[in-house]
């Protein structure tokens, strides 16, 4: 497993953060997902043989906000 945190851009609320958490734990190869709106950034444990980090930040990307 690897874990990498992203910093989050284009979050207005906390809805929007516990919406992008949700995105993420949904997605294949994601152990756990952690989105917080305070601090703008996202805690992401994944599996390397099952999703990349491009792959994560696609799926950020398709959910409306941006992933760096």
């Amino acid at each position: 497993m690897k874990n990498i945190e992203l910093k989050i851009e284009g979050m207005h609320c906390t809805g929007c953060s516990m919406r992008l958490e949700k995105v993420l734990n949904n997605l294949n190869g994601i152990q756990k997902a952690s989105v917080n709106f305070e601090t703008g950034k996202a805690n992401i444990e994944f599996d390397e043989k099952k999703t990349s980090i491009e792959d994560i930040k696609l799926a950020i990307e398709d959910a409306g906000f941006k992933g760096e």
